[in-house]
Parts: C-alpha cells; structure tokens; sequence
C-alpha cells in the first residue's frame, strides 16, 4: 500500500496553512531552537509551538527525518516522542500551538480535532494536501511513502506463502482501504506482482 505522512496543527491555527520543506526542517532538525510560530515565518503569530512526534523506534520517525531534514534519525530530541499516535492526536487537539505528525489514518479518524498542513512541493511550488489521489499521483511529496511486505527469499517456494501472497494482490485495494492506508495504483500492483513472479522463480531455482 501507500501512505501519506500528515503534518497536523490545532484547528484553531488559522495561519499555518501551507508549510515548505525547508520550514519543517527548520522547525525538526537536531539543535533546532525554533520554540515559536513567529521564529518560523515572518507574519506568522507570536504563539508557542510545541511539538508531536514518533518515537524514534517507529519507521514512521526515521521516513520523516530522512523526508525532511535530509537525514534518517536526525531529529530535535526536545518533542514528546510517543509510539502512541493518540497522545499526538490529544496533545495537538489541546493547544493551539501544537504541532505533530503521523500516518495519514490517524488524520483520517480524527479530521473534526484536527487541521492537515498542506505540503509545497519542492519540485512545483504548489501546495499539496495528504489525500489519497495525492498519495498515488506522486504530488505529495516528499511525505508520501510505499509500504512493504518483505519475506525471505526461499519461503517463495512454499504453497502457502504463495497462496497468502496471491491473496494480497487479489485484495490489496480492500485490504488498504480496510486498514485507512491509501491503495496501490495500477502500475504499482502490476510491478510488484512482477517482482513477486521472479521471486518465486528464483526460488524455486535453488
């Protein structure tokens, strides 16, 4: 599947509308001291900003890191890292200087406590929403991201790997949009049921 990671602020901050790459940079990179709305943009309100994130176990926070300040892991320690995406939906939904960040389902199951910041497209210059269609279309970036399944090369061979693989890819679209994950696009499925073939083949060679 895919995913879009989501920058979200309160839904009482009506001026964060839209934030460039080198601005989240600015805001999450090690030894960053911006602890204030204004210090982020000129014209921005003199507010707080406090800060919401993965924890630094999660997949989630080294994508992010690599994402946007140009280096997996490389973050500002002084946020309230959590593995638990609700402290972040209940941390930003009461202040409304807070800022955090997630997977694109925790948005999507709490859109009425929160407001998704739109993304500048380093390549376009437009601003782009997390949704599905910008998910799959490759205009959200750089925060829209490929999910995985990894299995050990010589379990292809196995009947049940097979079958439990052909039954992902007959219901891969349902199986995402079960999961609040975004669906793989035509050209995606196709290319990874090529890979999975070859894989088999390979398999079965050794």
């Amino acid at each position: 599947a895919n995913d879009a990671l989501t920058v979200v602020v309160n839904p009482q901050n009506t001026w964060a509308r839209c934030l460039s790459v080198e601005e989240l940079k600015r805001i999450w990179e090690p030894g960053s001291k911006i602890n204030n709305w204004k210090d982020v943009r000129p014209g921005f309100p003199d507010v707080p900003l406090r800060l919401y994130g993965a924890g630094t176990d999660s997949g989630t926070f080294d994508y992010f890191t690599e994402a946007i300040v140009g280096k997996a892991r490389a973050s500002r320690s002084d946020y309230l890292a959590t593995e638990d995406d609700n402290v972040t939906v209940q941390g930003v939904a009461g202040d409304r200087g807070a800022l955090g960040y997630f997977g694109f389902s925790y948005f999507e199951e709490n859109k009425s406590r929160l407001k998704a910041v739109e993304i500048r497209n380093p390549k376009t210059g437009q601003c782009v929403a997390p949704s599905v269609q910008s998910a799959q279309d490759g205009s959200y970036k750089p925060l829209a991201r490929p999910l995985f399944i990894y299995a050990k090369g010589s379990s292809f061979k196995r009947p049940e790997v097979q079958a439990f693989l052909g039954f992902i890819f007959a219901n891969e679209a349902a199986i995402a949009k079960r999961a609040d994950f975004v669906p793989l696009t035509k050209a995606q499925l196709k290319r990874a049921k090529r890979y999975y073939l070859l894989s088999v083949r390979t398999a079965n060679r050794s």
